[in-house]
């Protein structure tokens, strides 16, 4: 059973940070490419950031480029997001997603459907 919790959402202030955590089960963590996604009332699941397995090739999406960090620790099976400068319009729903890396230590999934598992998700609100 692959399993992924997400956890670190919360109500933050415009301009303030938050750290999300996707902490992983059942999994060889270190095989899987990570990505993190949002999902805000109304509007599409989009992708927020990605990383490779090996951790060395990361992928932003331009609305968030500069405000957000990806990371993660292969040795405790989690994935980050750091978030800086938060906007209101980063309110939604954080998901986190494992995708099988079968080939190359570099590959960077940027699609949802590139993934095969995913988190319940953890809220994130952010005042004006």
């Amino acid at each position: 059973q692959v399993q992924l919790v997400e956890s670190g959402g919360g109500l933050v202030q415009a301009g303030g940070s938050l750290r999300l955590t996707c902490a992983a089960s059942g999994v060889t963590f270190s095989i899987y490419a990570m990505g993190w996604f949002r999902q805000a009332p109304g509007k599409e699941r989009e992708t927020v950031a990605a990383i490779s397995r090996s951790g060395d090739i990361k992928y932003y999406a331009d609305s968030v480029r500069d405000r957000v960090t990806i990371s993660r620790d292969n040795v405790k099976n989690t994935v980050y997001l750091q978030m800086y400068s938060l906007k209101p319009e980063d309110t939604a729903v954080y998901y986190c997603a494992a995708g099988r890396s079968m080939y190359r230590s570099s590959d960077v999934y940027t699609r949802g459907q590139e993934y095969n598992y995913w988190g319940q998700g953890t809220q994130v609100t952010v005042s004006s």
